[in-house]
């Protein structure tokens, strides 16, 4: 038997702002909502192959860069499309020394949580 991700915690000030965005960008809705945080994922519920995002209040970023970002796949549109709407949604380009030769985007969240758009990978659209 193996382990599988379940969760991803990520840290934030307002965990109802990123709710909203995030649930947008992953077609996720709200499962739970506790005082200080907030756990989104499909609409299936928790326990499927997707893992859930909780979105944990914190008054201060934790000190140092995370080694931990989350990469997006457009699953209906091709990766031009999918940029478009997502800076519609609030992310925005965030340069973190790429080339501009890369295949995929860098953006952040609206407080500024890094994140990739790559390329569609689930089929050729």
């Amino acid at each position: 038997m193996a382990c599988r991700i379940s969760e991803l915690v990520l840290g934030c000030r307002d965990p109802e702002v990123l709710a909203r965005f995030w649930c947008e960008v992953l077609d996720f809705v709200v499962l739970h909502r506790e005082e200080d945080y907030l756990e989104i994922g499909p609409r299936e519920g928790f326990g499927g192959p997707q893992p859930t995002i909780i979105l944990s209040r914190r008054d201060e970023p934790e000190k140092g860069k995370s080694r931990l970002h989350i990469d997006v796949n457009p699953t209906d549109r091709d990766q031009d499309a999918e940029l478009e709407r997502l800076l519609a949604l609030g992310a925005r380009p965030a340069d973190i020394g790429q080339t501009g030769e890369e295949p995929w985007h860098v953006l952040a969240d609206p407080e500024g949580n890094e994140f990739c758009l790559l390329k569609a990978r689930i089929a050729e659209l």
